[in-house]
């Protein structure tokens, strides 16, 4: 049995198959194979879209996910899925990045994920949610709180 089959991976090395609808359940995870160090994993998707729920126009941004494993990791093909089946998903900007947030805690239960969206001017705003969480009852509980109250964006993303 190979790495891929023994973690359960399906989406590796087969033809993407893109959903049409909003898809958390193709998310698939491997397990961390360096559990006893603290590390970053960061993912930027430059080409995500979704819907205006009240207009139905597109919306888009980059979105970042940073977070600190623990037991299990998200595997890369499984989130680009993920992320789009977002493209004709309508919702606000900020319940984007969050319902994306809480489905990866669902996914992996991570010491410590933060999720920003940078969504293009439309109307003349950007708007740059951010949202984190940290392990309850852990020092990464601490560090989000710590990051969110001196949270300051990165204006300089471009």
């Amino acid at each position: 049995m190979s790495g891929r089959e023994s973690d359960g991976l399906s989406l590796l090395g087969k033809k993407t198959e893109y959903k049409r609808t909003y898809a958390p359940e193709v998310l698939e995870t491997f397990e961390n194979r360096h559990q006893e160090n603290d590390y970053w994993v960061r993912f930027n998707c430059p080409e995500f879209t979704s819907l205006c729920p009240v207009t139905g126009q597109p919306d888009f941004a980059e979105i970042r996910i940073s977070y600190i494993p623990g037991k299990r990791m998200v595997e890369s093909k499984s989130l680009k899925l993920y992320l789009f089946s977002f493209r004709e998903h309508g919702d606000f900007h900020e319940d984007c990045v969050n319902v994306i947030m809480k489905d990866l805690i669902r996914l992996m239960d991570p010491r410590y994920i933060e999720v920003t969206g940078y969504f293009t001017p439309r109307g003349g705003i950007s708007i740059w949610p951010y949202c984190n969480y940290g392990k309850p009852g852990t020092k990464y509980e601490k560090m989000a709180e710590q990051r969110m109250l001196g949270h300051d964006m990165d204006v300089s993303h471009a």
